[in-house]
């Protein structure tokens, strides 16, 4: 399999972690939806990341659903989703969230970066804003109640996907989320990024490297 996109984003990121995590094999390109859109296209026309290219050369996209076939490929006895109908509604529930943070992370990263100065609408921002901040205003509540496991052979797809998100975040958009006012998501994405799989596939340009 081969796995298309920058490590920039949570989307690309997830997906590597959570590949590693599954014990599947993977190839990574570090490839721009911006700077090398040309490149992309010749892959996947849409040009949207991440995209997967599964063995037999179909291509499919969304994390999401990229992480739904890759659950399949790895059987139940390796899922990253709990089994038990009410912890499932749980961590779905954690991962909206940390799926919703990310979503609105990036319009704010696209509304400063994309759009003219005089053209970005400061009410929709404060709105955007407004519904980041309650995203991991939840996911620090839950996860004060309920502390997540943190280690490789326990953390699953919520912990992956709470600690991406806040990692992104505050990479890119420290001055919105403060982090002084999280602490348990702060600790919980620390401890997170030392884990040998997060290491492999840090945020940034770099391409996810085999720890083994």
């Amino acid at each position: 399999m081969l796995l298309i996109g920058m490590l920039d984003s949570p989307y690309v990121r997830r997906v590597a972690i959570s590949l590693q995590l599954l014990g599947l094999n993977f190839e990574h390109r570090s490839i721009s939806v911006f700077s090398t859109f040309s490149q992309f296209q010749q892959i996947n026309p849409v040009v949207k990341a991440p995209t997967l290219v599964c063995d037999d050369g179909e291509i499919l996209m969304d994390s999401s659903l990229i992480l739904e076939y890759a659950e399949a490929l790895a059987g139940p006895g390796k899922s990253l989703l709990p089994t038990n109908v009410s912890e499932l509604q749980h961590s779905l529930c954690a991962i909206g969230l940390a799926l919703a943070a990310c979503e609105k992370s990036v319009q704010i990263i696209y509304e400063r970066n994309l759009r003219p100065a005089e053209k970005q609408h400061e009410p929709w921002v404060e709105r955007v804003r407004g519904q980041l901040l309650a995203a991991f205003g939840a996911l620090e509540k839950g996860l004060q109640r309920r502390p997540l496991a943190c280690n490789s052979t326990r953390i699953d797809q919520t912990g992956i996907s709470v600690a991406v998100a806040w990692h992104f975040t505050q990479q890119m958009l420290p001055e919105i989320v403060p982090a002084l006012n999280y602490p348990a998501l702060r600790e919980f994405s620390g401890n997170a990024e030392t884990l040998p799989e997060f290491v492999a596939a840090p945020h940034g340009s770099g391409t996810y490297r085999r720890t083994q």
